[in-house]
């Protein structure tokens, strides 16, 4: 224990005023007098440099002792506001920091560059963004450090515009970037709107590395990896990926990432074997796990996700929440709801993550007033819901035909719950209205926004006029597409489909034409199956499979089995004006058809079936399903881009509503 003794301001009267000690005990700090210089002792009145107990009390988290004892140093150091600058950060008192903001102006260490970073980093922490541009504004000598503290602040907060603003201007004054100024310029392009196309920028940013030789550096390179990765440009990002010379688990993590999130899951699963081969006996993080579940629950591998749920178990990843939640999710893509309940029921913690993934599975499979009394148990055990709940439930309500149920939840968001509907809402609503063929409801509520609708909104109503062959809406939809995305492919095959439909062939064919005109190509659909743990994946007219020969004469045969149970092809969903035996082969050689035989032929009797489709089920193959469904006694799962499709006896589970 140890006894300090602190000066205090006495006033006495208006015109004098002097110090005097008042004696306080301190036993919490490891502090003695004897470790300080015997001529600094402040006992006696003798003349002390109080910075070392400064610095002590900031560390024991004594800040408003640390600041009286600052009033009686007439020479502290750039140390001591370091600490004091700290404390304040940590002990998250703005109105100290401002009080130590004066004294470091006052005492003429407002030009000092180090200070100028470590306030910039305070008013960050503190949430004065504002202040901490001021700093940075009023500093004349700005390092690279300067630089950086505000470009990190900027990033934190989203104001990327302005980083990159700033970026420009710093490149300007001749400042080097270090590898820190090109990790927040990079940031920048992903944590806000831009003027400029980001895509673009981090392109710029890119070539900047590579002129200044960070090429080799992993954190440049990984963060650069997922700016790419974002903005859905796989072939950039894989290629910086390639050219690293070391990787680490984020580098591995971030472009398996960028494979699963962009619809390329075979790739994404690969590329986690390749990861595993190297690693030894290193342990992926749990960013690693969440995508490769993701990338088994894009493919319906039923089989991997439980390798991978195996290794979590083993690994003591079954903790991690977002791991949790990502498990609830493949289950429930693989077709199995039950063992997705039973991971959520087994979780100790549960946050609207983990509701959210729940709620989704349900919804996916067409059990609409499940989700939604998920939804309610989620509220009534005082989880509240998040912007992404409704996006799930309302999802859910458009796939089970739940108009009513639907737009009473949509109206609960503002009213209710105080959460501003999006686009995402907006659009599932327009889907979900859309489906039930109340069109006009769905376009007087595009018409009724309070901000201007965007793809996703347009899109919703498009592709139900294409389910209801309405050519009028269908056409204002797409025209309001072809301006807002003149490169999505899908739209202009949505439309001709209509047009299609309606047997309005020269119109189709003109939008077909313009489609190639713009140089685009229509997505070619593509099915998966998992047999035996392997993953196959089929075209349509598939030539490169080994056993394709039988998996077409089966099919064939199939064809003429149904046609004697009356079976009729749907060769309406062919595009083109040709005669009906061409189109039926057509329509015979679509990849889902090819995927079932191909399970039919390759699997046990008894055994399901599980399929993955990129695009939406076309009304043949729908059809196709539920008779072998029901002749080869088989339950066959199918997963389209929009949802479930369960085949059991000749029907589905989606009741033909999809």
């Amino acid at each position: 224990m140890w006894v300090l003794q602190i000066p205090q301001i006495v006033r006495h009267t208006p015109s004098q005023t002097h110090l005097c000690y008042t004696s306080r005990v301190y036993s919490r700090f490891p502090v003695t007098f004897a470790s300080l210089n015997p001529s600094t002792n402040p006992i006696n009145g003798i003349k002390t440099d109080n910075n070392q107990l400064i610095q002590s009390l900031c560390k024991g988290g004594s800040l408003k002792q640390a600041i009286h004892l600052l009033l009686c140093e007439p020479n502290p150091t750039q140390q001591t506001f370091e600490h004091l600058i700290y404390s304040c950060a940590q002990q998250n008192s703005l109105s100290d920091g401002l009080h130590i903001h004066r004294h470091i102006t006052n005492r003429g260490f407002d030009q000092d560059p180090f200070l100028a970073t470590k306030l910039i980093n305070m008013y960050y922490e503190l949430g004065s963004i504002d202040r901490a541009r001021k700093v940075f504004d009023e500093t004349l000598e700005r390092t690279i450090y300067v630089w950086n503290a505000l470009f990190r602040a900027l990033a934190m907060v989203g104001r990327g515009e302005e980083l990159l603003d700033l970026y420009v201007q710093m490149n300007c004054t001749g400042v080097p970037s270090d590898r820190f100024t090109y990790t927040y310029a990079l940031k920048a392009c992903v944590v806000s709107e831009l003027s400029v196309c980001p895509l673009w920028k981090g392109k710029e940013i890119h070539a900047h590395i590579l002129r200044h030789g960070y090429e080799a550096n992993i954190h440049v390179m990984t963060t650069l990896l997922d700016v790419y990765a974002r903005f859905g440009s796989v072939s950039n990002a894989n290629s910086v990926f390639c050219a690293m010379p070391t990787k680490n688990f984020v580098s591995w993590s971030a472009v398996i990432a960028c494979f699963a999130k962009n619809d390329m899951p075979m790739k994404a699963l690969e590329l986690f074997q390749l990861m595993m081969l190297e690693a030894g006996d290193s342990v992926p993080n749990s960013v690693t796990m969440v995508s490769v579940l993701q990338a088994c629950g894009g493919l319906a591998a039923l089989e991997q996700g439980k390798l991978i749920h195996g290794y979590i178990l083993r690994r003591g990843l079954d903790s991690i929440l977002p791991v949790l939640s990502a498990l609830i999710t493949m289950y429930g893509r693989c077709g199995e709801i039950s063992m997705g309940q039973r991971v959520f029921d087994s979780m100790k913690n549960r946050d609207v993550i983990s509701w959210n993934s729940l709620i989704s599975i349900y919804g996916m499979h067409g059990f609409g007033k499940k989700a939604i009394q998920i939804f309610e148990s989620m509220i009534h055990q005082g989880v509240s819901p998040s912007y992404i709940s409704f996006i799930t439930v309302l999802g859910a309500c458009g796939h089970a035909g739940l108009v009513e149920e639907g737009k009473i939840l949509f109206e609960s968001m503002l009213s209710k719950y105080r959460i501003d509907p999006g686009m995402e809402h907006y659009a599932c609503v327009v889907d979900l209205l859309g489906r039930a063929n109340r069109l006009d409801e769905a376009i007087k509520l595009i018409e009724d926004m309070h901000f201007e609708p965007g793809p996703t909104v347009w899109g919703s109503l498009l592709g139900s006029c294409r389910i209801h062959c309405n050519v009028e809406l269908a056409e204002r939809a797409s025209s309001m597409l072809f301006e807002l995305e003149p490169k999505n492919a899908g739209n202009y095959v949505l439309l001709a489909d209509t047009y299609a439909e309606a047997k309005m062939w020269s119109e189709s064919k003109s939008v077909m034409k313009l489609l190639e005109a713009r140089g685009l190509q229509k997505l070619p659909g593509c099915s998966w199956i998992e047999v035996k743990r392997k993953v196959y994946s089929f075209v349509s007219v598939d030539e490169h499979n080994p056993q394709i020969e039988e998996v077409q004469a089966l099919i064939v045969k199939l064809s003429t089995e149904m046609k004697e149970q009356g079976y009729v092809p749907q060769t309406n969903v062919v595009l083109y004006d040709l005669d009906e035996e061409e189109k039926e082969k057509i329509v015979l050689g679509h990849s889902e058809k090819l995927a079932v035989a191909f399970g039919l032929i390759n699997t046990a009797k008894g055994e399901t079936i599980r399929i993955r489709k990129n695009l939406r089920l076309c009304e043949d193959c729908h059809a196709v399903t539920k008779f072998i469904s029901k002749f080869a006694n088989r339950e066959i799962l199918v997963r389209d881009v929009n949802r479930f499709h369960h085949f059991r006896d000749g029907v589905c589970s989606c009741g033909d509503y999809w």
